[in-house]
């Protein structure tokens, strides 16, 4: 049997300095893998016409999962240019974002909890069009997608809980009281989909009583599923109480075998080239991705020597310390080659 192909997509800014980065330490931690590199993202439109080649999506389609760096993307429009990430979500059938969130060791309030985003459809449908002095963009809820992410919701709260030692704990996310058709739909959908899982306490909240719950106290949650604009926003502010965007990894993950893995923290163009980005929120990726590969030894094996490097260090600028992204990810390797250095 062929090994399980890993295609590194750096893209822009600091995600060609992580992804290296990370991919070393993936390389010594599972040297059996086998790599293969494309481009994608803005710099990549400037110079080929294309934010997301055809031949960097054929790769990525025959790949076993992508661990993909970052993008700029322009804030206005650009004719012909369009994120290559929503792309590949799209193209691969990526329906389903998966974003862990937990508290730095040590510190204060103690939650480790994640956000299952639905991510094919809402607000970011792209359907948008035009009306006098302005433009309407649809939000788009469908049963069948709710019901899909919901089901992937409760699998997920299942292995949370397997994981964190807690009773399997379900909140759903939505604002029904004032959107009643479109997140009534996602609302029913996801209750009516939860009942076949047993044992699982499901529990539902408004998206800005969630919002006010994950800033005062994350630790009243487990396991969120919501909408595909509610869940970036909450995944986010979760981030940002786990330490921020330089630590958040992410999962997009469908009904197929590929699934694309990456750090959430942009492309950063003002540390781009100085080799002090934060490597952890890539190699947290791996983490995950390793898990999708059913890699769960050396998922963990992995997570205890980045929970070790963010206590001991060495550190990056972003947390306090002065270490390049190079350093922190050989100290990371180390830990993975000599698990006795951890004490």
């Amino acid at each position: 049997m062929p090994p399980p192909i890993i295609l590194l997509i750096p893209g822009d800014g600091i995600g060609a300095e992580v992804v290296p980065a990370a991919a070393r330490v993936l390389a010594t931690l599972a040297p059996d893998l086998g790599f293969q590199q494309a481009e994608a993202g803005w710099a990549c439109f400037q110079r080929r016409g294309a934010a997301l080649p055809p031949e960097t999506l054929e790769v990525a389609r025959s790949a076993d999962a992508v661990l993909f760096g970052a993008i700029q993307s322009p804030m206005q429009a650009v004719p012909g240019y369009s994120s290559p990430i929503l792309a590949l979500r799209r193209e691969l059938g990526l329906w389903g974002n998966l974003r862990p969130a937990r508290n730095l060791p040590g510190s204060r309030p103690v939650f480790d909890l994640l956000i299952v985003r639905e991510n094919s459809e809402g607000l970011y449908s792209g359907r948008e069009c035009p009306i006098e002095d302005g433009w309407v963009a649809e939000r788009v809820i469908t049963a069948a997608a709710s019901r899909r992410i919901a089901r992937l919701a409760c699998e997920q709260t299942y292995r949370h809980a397997g994981r964190t030692g807690r009773p399997p704990r379900l909140t759903i996310v939505h604002k029904a009281n004032v959107l009643k058709q479109s997140d009534g739909l996602f609302r029913s959908s996801c209750l009516e989909t939860a009942v076949a899982f047993p044992d699982l306490k499901v529990d539902e909240m408004l998206v800005d009583t969630a919002a006010m719950w994950l800033a005062r106290d994350p630790g009243r949650f487990d396991v969120l599923v919501t909408t595909n604009l509610f869940g970036d926003i909450l995944s986010d502010l979760a981030a940002g109480m786990a330490g921020g965007l330089g630590l958040a990894p992410s999962a997009n993950i469908g009904s197929g075998r590929t699934a694309v893995f990456e750090p959430v923290h942009g492309s950063a163009p003002d540390i781009a080239g100085q080799g002090v980005a934060n490597p952890l929120a890539t190699l947290r990726s791996v983490v995950m991705l390793l898990e999708h590969l059913e890699r769960l030894e050396l998922a963990r094996h992995l997570d205890t020597a980045i929970e070790h490097v963010l206590v001991h260090g060495p550190h990056t600028p972003d947390l306090g310390g002065s270490a390049s992204t190079d350093e922190v990810a050989a100290a990371v390797s180390r830990l993975c080659t000599h698990p006795l250095d951890r004490s």
